[in-house]
């Protein structure tokens, strides 16, 4: 699990193309301290598992699905990524619940700079909407940010300078893509009212 709150901006130094899959090799200094075959980083909000490492950079396999249900497909070298590792049990839950399974992905619509901050609005697939609300939590490319505004179709986010400066959203331009992973009590909350899945 993790919280949404970005150790470090990292990059993507080779992508080698495995047909029904892509292996990505990524240096993160602070993520690999410690690192270890089989361990989980996210990239992007994308959980994905240590294959190999060595210094400061790892490598990591993306099989097909996750290529397309994500925007890890449009990386190519020199990309920078948002890197976390996984929270540690009784560590402070600085963001909310993150899973770093990704339900889709959104584009950046528009950038409203201000003197110290920017707003910033994003696409939001229609099948997602009903899961966003004004105030609550949203997964951005692996940032736990909260949502200002929700419609049907887009949302927006306020990030503060220290978001600008050591993210990923501090040099995403419109028309970019984007992860999004909503809050996951959001879904169970909605399985339990309905009845989905009951067989009673």
């Amino acid at each position: 699990m993790f919280t949404g709150i970005v150790e470090e901006l990292g990059e993507v130094t080779a992508v080698e193309n495995l047909g029904d899959a892509s292996r990505f090799r990524l240096r993160g200094p602070v993520v690999t301290e410690g690192a270890g075959h089989g361990d989980s980083i996210a990239v992007n909000g994308v959980c994905l598992t240590v294959v190999e490492h060595e210094g400061d950079e790892f490598t990591a396999d993306v099989m097909a699905e996750t290529l397309k249900r994500s925007s890890l497909g449009a990386l190519t070298v020199g990309s920078r990524v948002n890197l976390e590792r996984p929270t540690a049990v009784g560590a402070r839950l600085g963001g909310h619940i993150v899973q770093g399974h990704v339900d889709g992905t959104g584009t950046v619509l528009e950038r409203e700079p201000s003197e110290h901050w920017e707003l910033v609005t994003l696409s939001l697939p229609a099948e997602l909407s009903r899961y966003v609300v004004e105030k609550g939590s949203i997964t951005v490319d692996g940032i736990s940010l909260t949502v200002v505004e929700a419609g049907s179709d887009r949302f927006t986010v306020s990030l503060i300078p220290t978001t600008l400066a050591l993210t990923t959203l501090g040099i995403k331009q419109p028309g970019d893509p984007v992860n999004l992973e909503v809050d996951i009590i959001a879904k169970y909350v909605e399985r339990l009212l309905t009845g989905q899945g009951d067989t009673r």
